[in-house]
């Protein structure tokens, strides 16, 4: 789109419909796969986020008051302007975030296209429910009447939207295109590492037709700039999607005015094993913390907890996991393992396993620095040693005290801790963490499985498997988040309840 980026390829911010040279200059998004420099990020300015905020602010009247048909067109709209553009925003994907090339088309683009879509059917969802009416007696709040009432959605206002670095698209689109599909406007403030795709999400937006300040994105690598969304007295509502660290001061912001929010933060998924479990099965769920966004997912199942009968198998099937996923270039065919976002997180990764040896945990797989080089990759290395590759890891003899069993690694990083006796103590140690996300069960046991779910002290429980279903609440207990969204939930999490009683 015109303007959208300068002739050098600096991108430049959205502001109420006008693309804007940012005020901080611009910083350089690495590849994390071979640190080459995939593009120049906007750095806004606070001036510059509280602009956007006013322009959505501004916008909110008229965009709140449209009908919900000429919503769900430009979402459609939008979603047909994403897969137009797969593949170079696929690549585009696969070049800031890391991811290989197959999860950039389908997970990353091709979920964030399919959310669009998903939410212009939302667009056209009941708002409004008829409640039982209520006969009254005559008393001092007046003569006897039938009062009838009528609960109505109403759009919150202005929707700060802050985005994670693991999905470039699926994330934003599953916080944007609801909040749209409700009648919010949006600012919206990507993460820092790979910001570009949201850029051309917002692309896809105006050429959709999105009426000017509806959709609004900064950004920057300051967290001045976060930290101006969040204050904006225009602002009614933060999203949030990160650390739970970060979350805390977010909520502490929010409640100097009572914001609204939406947080989804950390998780240390708890995989319960029991001894009658299909261990393949088992194996194929916990490995995804191995090969699926190189661990930087917060569902990822990074904390097994299996009877001792079956730890020695499942531990040795994990091990073999492991040895066969293919570590090298996200371009590469055949790649399952790509690098982490930056240095700074590869070194915190492998502070993580330093520190499961010092707390006595035995090092299965992993633990040493992989080489990927161009000509290929592995877990033997590749030459080159360009890139942030984390190997996967394999912690076994683990203990609930140890801090790599309690604490978010976010990396392909698993901690098995065996247990000797029954549900209570599996339960137990499931529930001994400050998260609260996503936990699961394995049993061929079925009504075991469901009563074991029903204990765990997270938001939902896959049992026998790591799948999702897209219409589920999703969402943490504890320290893991506050609110639901997906399906339409989340359009549910983007609106305020109104109550409209009158008398018959």
């Amino acid at each position: 789109m015109s303007g959208a980026q300068r002739g050098d390829g600096a991108r430049r911010l959205f502001l109420g419909g006008e693309w804007v040279e940012p005020a901080g200059g611009h910083y350089e998004v690495v590849d994390p796969a071979d640190e080459s420099v995939v593009g120049l990020a906007p750095e806004a300015s606070p001036a510059q986020v509280e602009e956007a905020a006013a322009a959505a602010a501004a916008a909110f009247e008229g965009w709140s008051r449209t009908d919900p048909q000429e919503r769900a067109r430009i979402l459609d709209r939008a979603a047909d302007v994403i897969r137009r553009e797969s593949e170079p925003w696929s690549e585009l994907a696969r070049a800031e975030s890391g991811a290989p090339t197959a999860v950039a088309r389908a997970m990353q683009v091709g979920v964030g296209a399919a959310r669009f879509w998903r939410y212009a059917r939302g667009a056209l969802e009941p708002v409004e429910r008829g409640l039982p009416p209520q006969v009254t007696a005559a008393g001092p709040m007046g003569r006897s009447a039938v009062l009838g009432a009528l609960e109505v959605r109403q759009p919150v206002g202005v929707v700060a939207c802050i985005t994670s670095y693991n999905n470039p698209w699926a994330n934003p689109a599953g916080k944007v295109a609801p909040a749209l599909a409700m009648g919010n406007t949006v600012v919206v403030k990507p993460a820092p590492q790979d910001p570009l795709s949201v850029f051309r999400m917002a692309e896809a937006l105006a050429e959709a037709g999105v009426p000017e300040g509806v959709v609004n994105v900064v950004g920057g690598q300051s967290a001045g700039v976060g930290e101006a969304l969040v204050a904006s007295g225009h602002v009614d509502m933060v999203s949030f999607t990160g650390s739970t660290a970060v979350g805390q001061r977010i909520a502490e912001v929010c409640g100097r005015t009572m914001k609204r929010q939406l947080m989804e933060l950390g998780g240390k998924g708890a995989a319960v094993v029991f001894d009658d479990a299909d261990l393949d099965a088992a194996v194929a769920g916990i490995g995804t913390t191995f090969s699926f966004y190189s661990g930087q997912i917060c569902t990822a199942p990074t904390r097994v907890i299996v009877h001792r009968s079956v730890y020695g198998e499942l531990v040795g099937k994990l091990a073999g996991y492991a040895a066969h996923l293919r570590i090298g270039h996200p371009a590469q065919r055949g790649t399952v393992v790509g690098p982490v976002i930056s240095a700074a997180h590869r070194d915190r990764v492998e502070a993580y396993v330093e520190l499961g040896r010092k707390e006595g945990a035995r090092v299965v797989c992993g633990g040493q620095r992989p080489a990927v080089g161009p000509g290929g990759g592995g877990p033997g290395g590749g030459g080159g040693g360009r890139g942030f590759y984390v190997a996967p890891t394999l912690l076994a003899d683990c203990t609930a005290d140890m801090r790599v069993v309690r604490e978010e690694v976010f990396g392909p990083v698993v901690a098995v801790v065996p247990f000797d006796g029954g549900e209570d103590e599996a339960v137990a140690l499931a529930n001994d963490s400050d998260y609260g996300l996503l936990s699961y069960v394995w049993s061929r046991d079925a009504a075991r499985a469901f009563r074991v779910a029903r204990r765990l002290r997270a938001g939902g429980v896959g049992v026998n498997t790591v799948g999702r279903n897209m219409e589920a609440p999703f969402g943490g207990f504890k320290r893991s988040g506050v609110g639901r969204d997906v399906g339409s939930y989340a359009l549910h999490a983007y609106s305020e309840v109104q109550a409209i009683v009158w008398a018959g």
